[in-house]
């Protein structure tokens, strides 16, 4: 592990360990390592309520698998202070970090727009992908960052009560319905279409806040507190979260429904992705317990390579590539389709673990 620290000082390896833990379930469902494991565990099924959890919620409630990209966005956040103090550095000139952050945003919305055309397989303009809605969110959280905390949680929780009016306010009965919400209306406006599975692209709005309050935790991370008090804040901050985000939804006010992002679920996601920092905080960087982080930094090392990489090749082509030859040995030998399926959804996921590996072997890093 010692490998992997970097001598800036300012550096978390527990942020690295927490980005590569998200990147690397990012690449497992890329995989079909869940898709595989659900389908072998049908319902009725011991396991398939465990496996479940790494699905999307259809709609009211919240699993494991819809804190992945909050998880994801607070990461960049977190991130950021220690990104602009190293930039600043280097480039002694705020003007020049600003126009890489512009590059970096528009490379980003390109992206998303961009892997919309490829599920597609036409050009399409649609703007419900992570990296279209991160080009908004690091844009707005950049322009805030070197504010103080009050400010940024200020502005933060401006986002969620501007979205909280806009859905209320379009359709005072029922604000929050598939079909007929505030967002469905931005999208025709936007596309000209709705998303099926209920996805709106004003989720830029509301998961604003949770870039924003990875920043926050990045400063306090980056400040002179001890550990003790960093670990404080963050699980007061986290706890304080998740009873609002629960709260609202349990009260009746606004439920939890992670497709439209509303307030509720901004709160209860944000809220553990603050818990999961504060873990890894603890676990690595202050208790040193970091022999097993390895398999997992280095995925996070090459994070928006790996996620494209995987969204583009990960289910359309290298999985099919990889069962070519599973499928083959296994068949021939008496294995199921069921269990074919899994042990390959499993070699597709180490084979992109191992181009991670390659590329941290070689020192190639893409950033962007």
């Amino acid at each position: 592990m010692s490998d992997l620290k970097l001598s800036n000082q300012n550096r978390l390896v527990s942020l690295d360990v927490f980005r590569g833990i998200t990147m690397f379930l990012l690449v497992a469902e890329a995989a079909s390592v869940y898709h595989t494991l659900l389908e072998a565990n049908p319902e009725g099924a011991f396991l398939h309520p465990f496996f479940t959890q790494f699905t999307h919620h259809p709609w009211h409630g919240l699993r494991f698998w819809d804190l992945i990209q909050p998880f994801f966005m607070f990461i960049v956040g977190v991130a950021m202070p220690f990104s602009l103090n190293k930039r600043m550095v280097i480039a002694s000139d705020r003007s020049k970090v600003t126009r890489h952050i512009l590059k970096r945003c528009l490379l980003l919305f390109l992206f998303g727009t961009g892997l919309h055309c490829v599920y597609s397989g036409e050009l399409v303009f649609e703007l419900w992908n992570v990296l279209t809605q991160l080009s908004f969110t690091i844009l707005v959280t950049y322009f805030i960052l070197d504010r103080s905390w009050k400010v940024q949680l200020g502005v933060s929780l401006a986002l969620l009560a501007l979205t909280e009016i806009m859905y209320r306010v379009y359709n005072p009965e029922v604000p929050y319905e598939h079909g007929t919400n505030f967002g469905n209306y931005m999208d025709m406006i936007l596309m000209g279409k709705i998303n099926n599975g209920g996805w709106v692209a004003i989720n830029c709005i509301p998961t604003a806040a949770h870039t924003i309050w990875g920043a926050i935790c990045g400063n306090l991370l980056l400040s002179k507190r001890s550990e003790k008090e960093k670990i404080k804040a963050l699980a007061i901050a986290g706890a304080l979260a998740l009873a609002i985000g629960y709260g609202l939804d349990l009260a009746g006010i606004t439920p939890i429904v992670k497709r439209i992002s509303t307030t509720s679920f901004a709160f209860a996601s944000g809220g553990w992705a603050m818990l999961a920092l504060v873990f890894c905080y603890w676990l690595v960087d202050v208790k040193k317990i970091n022999s097993w982080v390895f398999p997992f930094v280095i995925v996070g090392m090459n994070s928006i390579f790996i996620y494209l990489f995987a969204e583009i090749l990960g289910h359309s082509w290298l999985f099919g590539f990889v069962e070519i030859f599973s499928g083959g040995v296994l068949n021939s030998i008496g294995i199921g389709e069921s269990a074919v399926a899994v042990i390959t959804a499993f070699l597709t996921l180490g084979a992109m673990w191992y181009l991670c590996y390659f590329l941290y072997k070689k020192k190639i890093f893409f950033k962007i």
